[in-house]
C-alpha cells in the first residue's frame, strides 16, 4: 500500500510536468509569434520573392484564390517574381492567433489578410480582403519554415 508522502510526490510530479509541457508550448508559440511569423507577415509586406520562398520548406504548398497550388519555395518564388512586376501590388497580413502542437513540432497562425493589385482583365486596381492560415514545422536547427498555407478571399475584389 502506498503512503500519503508518496501519492502526494507522484500527483506534485504529474503537476509539475504537466505545467513544464505547458510553460514550453507557451514558449514554443511566443518564439513562433515573435520570430518566424512576425518575419513573415513583414516580408510578405515587401516585393523580394527570394526572401518570401525562404520561409517556406522545398515541398511546401501555398494555395492562393483563383490560381493552381505552388509547390515548394522554388515555385513560390518563381512566381512571386512574376507577380511582383505588378507595381500597384502590397499584401498587409495580420496575424491573429498563433499556436503550437503539445509535440512542439507544428505550429500555426490564423489571420487576415488585404491585397491590392491590378485586375488582369482591365490593368484597373483591385483590393482583395481575406483569410489566411499558415502551418509552421519545427525544423533541425530549432528554425520554423511553412509546410503549408492557404488563402480565401472574404468576398470578390473590389476595383478602385
Amino acid at each position: 500500500m502506498s503512503s500519503p508522502s508518496s501519492i502526494s510526490l507522484t500527483l506534485a510530479l504529474l503537476l509539475l510536468t504537466g505545467c513544464t509541457q505547458s510553460d514550453h508550448r507557451a514558449a514554443d508559440a511566443r518564439a513562433l509569434r515573435e520570430g518566424e511569423v512576425a518575419a513573415f507577415a513583414q516580408d510578405w509586406s515587401g516585393k523580394d520573392a527570394a526572401r518570401i520562398a525562404a520561409h517556406f520548406t522545398n515541398d511546401a504548398n501555398l494555395m492562393l484564390p483563383n490560381a493552381p497550388t505552388l509547390t515548394g519555395s522554388g515555385a513560390i518564388a518563381s512566381t512571386m517574381k512574376d507577380v511582383f512586376t505588378d507595381p500597384h501590388w502590397s499584401l498587409a497580413l495580420q496575424p491573429v492567433q498563433v499556436e503550437v502542437s503539445a509535440a512542439g513540432d507544428l505550429g500555426y497562425a490564423r489571420g487576415t489578410y488585404a491585397l491590392t493589385a491590378a485586375d488582369p482583365a482591365g490593368n484597373k486596381v483591385a483590393t482583395e480582403k481575406g483569410r489566411f492560415v499558415a502551418i509552421f514545422r519545427k525544423q533541425a536547427d530549432g528554425s520554423w519554415k511553412a509546410i503549408q498555407e492557404i488563402t480565401n478571399a472574404e468576398a470578390p475584389a473590389s476595383i478602385q
